[in-house]
């Protein structure tokens, strides 16, 4: 086993056993703190029949939530925690969306086609970034599995610039327990990729700071065409 499978494999046992009894009230919890969620998805606008993938689908709240507002589109989920791809796929049963795809996978080297599709029209990561460990590497994978016009639509913590120095030293010493490190390069990563593939980049800080939207779309026509 290469260095490279033992520490995905490392990291899905840390998942697995953070949320093997988190699951269960992580949605609830949640919602007090990981803000523009649902701004990213408003933004969303697939068209009809588009497909939808989630990296780090977690509970599947997410998916849930783009199933009701884009009734048309085919979902599709991937998260390195079996427990938390449980709980999603039993939310999901329950809102009458079985057919959603769900596998377990490595964030930072999924494709396209281990989903049984070309690529993706749109693509959500929700403050999963901020989990994953070479989290550029997951950003380069979903670039490379969007379909052409299709976009990446990215909501993390921000670097709470706008909030005094003090807080912004406690969130970040909170979220450390949970295994969670906000991205101070995010933005000029996103703008680093974006000019070198022709993308265009709409890049948005909400909550003075608090949390960071970034959406990048790729050209319809390009060299990966």
């Amino acid at each position: 086993m290469s260095a490279v499978q033992t520490a995905q494999e490392s990291h899905a046992r840390l998942m697995d056993r953070m949320y093997r009894y988190q699951r269960y009230i992580y949605d609830f919890t949640r919602k007090y703190y990981l803000f523009g969620r649902d701004t990213l998805i408003r933004d969303l606008s697939p068209p009809p029949g588009a497909s939808v993938l989630e990296v780090g689908c977690g509970t599947g709240r997410n998916l849930a939530m783009i199933g009701d507002l884009y009734p048309s589109a085919r979902l599709f989920g991937l998260d390195i925690s079996a427990e938390m791809l449980a709980t999603a796929s039993a939310k999901l049963r329950r809102q009458g969306r079985s057919n959603a795809v769900l596998r377990v996978a490595d964030a930072m080297n999924f494709t396209a086609a281990s989903f049984g599709e070309k690529g993706f029209d749109r693509i959500v990561i929700s403050y999963a970034l901020s989990m994953i460990p070479e989290w550029e590497k997951a950003i380069d994978a979903a670039i490379d599995a969007l379909n052409p016009g299709g976009s990446l639509h990215i909501a993390d913590f921000g670097q709470q610039e706008g909030w005094p120095g003090g807080f912004r030293r406690i969130l970040q010493a909170w979220l450390g327990r949970f295994h969670v490190t906000p991205r101070e390069t995010l933005f000029d990563v996103m703008r680093v990729k974006a000019d070198s593939r022709g993308a265009a980049l709409e890049l948005r800080s909400i909550g003075r700071g608090y949390a960071w939207l970034a959406v990048y779309r790729r050209p319809k026509e390009d060299g990966n065409s």
